[in-house]
């Protein structure tokens, strides 16, 4: 059974950063791609990134949208089964739940930026505010 695991939301000000975690349960991480998608109340689901599955020692060729381009960094620790989202120069439009999600391809879909996946966590909150 494919378990997702989000966690490390909080309050953060402005400029400051963040490091969310999503925890892999029934199936093995390294194999698939995994992305992380956010929802604002009132705003349509938006796709930030995801990340294809790994090869040996490489890891997984990313994709980012461009609104966290160069602040958002995904990476992966196959042996803590955990996937990572490193959010950096938040600003207050970041503020909405972030999920990690799966379709268990091995490559990120086209859909990716949409935030559509077959499997998806529970979501972290994450507000950004002064």
């Amino acid at each position: 059974q494919v378990q997702l695991v989000e966690s490390g939301g909080g309050l953060v000000q402005p400029g400051g950063s963040l490091r969310l975690s999503c925890t892999a349960s029934g199936f093995i991480l390294g194999y698939y791609a995994i992305g992380w998608f956010r929802q604002a109340p009132g705003k349509e689901r938006e796709g930030l990134t995801c990340i294809s599955s790994s090869d040996g020692d490489s890891d997984g060729e990313t994709h980012y949208t461009l609104s966290v381009q160069g602040r958002f960094t995904i990476s992966r620790d196959i042996t803590k089964k955990t996937v990572y989202l490193q959010m950096n120069s938040l600003e207050p439009e970041d503020t909405a739940i972030y999920y990690c999600a799966t379709d268990r391809t091995s490559q990120c879909r086209s859909t990716w930026s949409s935030g559509k996946y077959d499997y998806k966590g529970q979501g972290t909150q994450v507000t950004v505010s002064s």
